[in-house]
Parts: C-alpha cells; structure tokens; sequence
C-alpha cells in the first residue's frame, strides 16, 4: 500500500512572510516539521509541495536537505499544486499536513491514517471536531477523494485549502460523495494553539522547542503550557483557521 504525505510550504504569508524559515538554534522550523513527519511509520513517501516563487528556492533546498520529494506549483489554486505533486505516484492513500505546524507529531499521522484504512472510509482526520491542538492538524483521504476535489472544486475556499470540497461533502457533514471519520483526543485540547501564523506563535513555539525539545510528544508540549501560563496567553488571541475564514468571505 502506499501512503505519500504531501505538506505545504511557502514563501511568502501575509501574517507572517517566510515563517517556515525562522529558526530555533541551527535549525529551521521547516527543518523540524519534516523530521518530525518523517519519524511516522506508515508513510511510504514524503512531498514538500511549494510553490514557484523565488524565495521557495530555499525550501527545495532544505527539502533536498532532508531527503524528501519537492514539487513547485501554483501560488494561489494549491488544490492544483497538491494535486499534481502526488497524482504521478498514484498512491493509495494521501496524507495532509502543512508547515505552519512545525510540532506535528508522528504518532498522531500514524493514527489517523489506521483509523482511515481500518475503517474503510474516504477521509479522516482529527479537524472535522477538532480534539488536539491547533498545530496537529492531520488528514488523510483516499486519492480517488483527492481527484475527484480537484476536477469538481469550484469556489476559491475549496481551491486555496485543499479538502472543503471532501469535507463539505463527507458523510460527517451530511454529504454524500466520502465516508468519513473524525479522530479525537481521549482529553479535549482543541483550545490550545502550537501552531506557527504570528509572530507570538513563533514565540510559543519557540519556547516549547527549547525547553520540550524537537522530539517530544504534542501531549509534553501541552503540560508545558499548562505549567507556564506566561507563555500559553502569547498567541491565546487568534483564532483557528483563520486563513480558511478569509477565504470563505471572499467567495
């Protein structure tokens, strides 16, 4: 069976330019993102899916760096760009993350993708209800899901963010196109944020890769937030998904 990861990273972000390029000591946070991916026992094959601007020059290099695939597509219709960043590789299952997580955690990937093979559904993931933190965001769906989102995907939201199109349609929404599944937490931890959109949550991020390490588990980065009030109400302001909001608006 094969199982390609595809995360998205850019250049530019209009909250917070070249974020994936921040570093925490010697290393970038993209850097630690795709080590942390890579630790996930399920996943055959690893794509950083970026785009053709001319700061992505950087990512290709540091994909490169880490062993993983690279694909340079469109800016704006990244449906397009993760699309055709896997279709060559025909894989059975296609699992998405994106690089403003830099702590996604490799245990969780592997537990969403068992949960959608087991289950013999077309989708799951853990943000249809969300459970974990803002920062784990996991999906994995059939490619015979992702095909057909991006032949029949119209609107700008469905097209700038990749699965509106499969999660609108989902069984857990009342669709009818893909079964679907949501994977939770045994502890709601959906109101904390580790995720990388501002500077303050480059700060949180920063703090927990320092004092938690790049390799721990997302629940060690929690209790570190629980214990440390000061750090946790850096980023408690924004929202989750801010960015999917906008796009909605502009629909």
């Amino acid at each position: 069976m094969k199982i390609v990861a595809v995360t998205q990273a850019r250049y530019g972000s209009t909250r917070l330019p070249a974020k994936v390029l921040k570093k925490v000591g010697d290393e970038t946070l993209l850097d630690i993102h795709l080590q942390r991916i890579l630790r996930a026992a399920k996943i055959t094959t690893l794509v950083v899916a970026t785009t053709i601007e001319e700061g992505s020059d950087e990512i290709v290099r540091i994909a490169q760096r880490n062993g993983t695939e690279c694909y340079r597509g469109s800016i704006n219709d990244v449906l397009e760009r993760f699309y055709f960043a896997v279709k060559d590789m025909n894989p059975d299952y296609v699992v998405r993350v994106t690089s403003d997580c830099p702590l996604i955690d490799p245990q969780v990937i592997d537990h969403v993708i068992t949960t959608c093979i087991s289950t013999g559904c077309d989708y799951a993931s853990n943000t249809l209800k969300p459970t974990y933190p803002d920062g784990i965001d996991t999906e994995v769906f059939r490619f015979s899901a992702l095909e057909r989102a991006y032949n029949e995907a119209i609107l700008k939201s469905e097209r700038e963010h990749v699965t509106p199109y499969i999660k609108k349609n989902s069984s857990f929404n009342g669709g009818n196109l893909f079964t679907s599944v949501n994977v939770e937490s045994s502890v709601d931890c959906s109101e904390y944020r580790i995720t990388v959109d501002t500077q303050e949550d480059f700060m949180v991020v920063k703090e927990l890769l320092e004092n938690v390490g790049k390799e721990a588990g997302w629940i060690d980065y929690i209790k570190y937030l629980d214990s440390n009030q000061r750090v946790r109400d850096l980023n408690n302001s924004h929202m989750r998904d801010e960015g999917y909001a906008k796009s909605l608006l502009n629909d």
